[in-house]
């Protein structure tokens, strides 16, 4: 599709220069109306899974192969933690899983995530790379329907979503470098798909 000529015949129509608002309405709707670049059918790509293991970690592995539960490192109990990163009622002081059990645990908790990822992005432009940093983000903080850098990118202000990453460093009122690390390297990745 050529944007740009679609861009140029708009603007002459109107007489005038966009506004970022409506350079933002104007890609969505070409987005939508063409079937490309939205959230719409993407998965987690292989990089994606990658930063999300990198930073989750499949801690607290025993002797005797199991793996089991640990305290949150920001509140030093909940939610408790196990495998990569999974957390939920069933798991508190004392549960132990098998290594399969993590792996099947993390990609359905992936899978989960990555669809309120697509729901909350979507028909907003989208790219790969955006949409994994985004997963690992959520993966992470369970925040992407009430983040503000939800809304920047769908506002097609990708550097300004960027920006927004970082603010989510602290845990149990103070900042943790392991976050501020994954934030670093989440926005990071969410540039090199804008």
């Amino acid at each position: 599709m050529q944007r740009k000529m679609i861009f140029d015949t708009v603007r002459r129509l109107l007489g005038r220069g966009f506004r970022r608002s409506e350079i933002a309405a104007l890609d969505r709707a070409i987005d939508c109306a063409g079937g490309d670049s939205s959230a719409k059918g993407l998965t987690v790509s292989e990089a994606g899974v990658a930063i999300i293991k990198r930073f989750e970690g499949c801690a607290r592995l025993r002797r005797d192969g199991m793996v089991e539960a640990y305290p949150d490192p920001g509140t030093g109990g909940h939610p408790w933690t196990i495998g990569w990163g999974a957390t939920g009622s069933d798991i508190g002081p004392g549960t132990v899983w098998t290594q399969a059990q993590c792996d099947a645990r993390l990609q359905q908790d992936i899978m989960r995530h990555a669809r309120e990822v697509e729901i909350a992005v979507a028909g907003f432009p989208t790219s790969q790379a955006q949409f994994d940093a985004l997963v690992s983000f959520h993966y992470n903080t369970g925040a992407i329907g009430r983040a503000t850098l939800t809304r920047l990118h769908k506002n097609h202000e990708f550097s300004a979503a960027a920006g927004q990453f970082g603010r989510w460093n602290r845990a149990g009122g103070r900042v943790l470098e392991g976050l501020a690390r994954r934030r670093r390297e989440e926005a990071a990745l969410y540039l090199s798909g804008s």
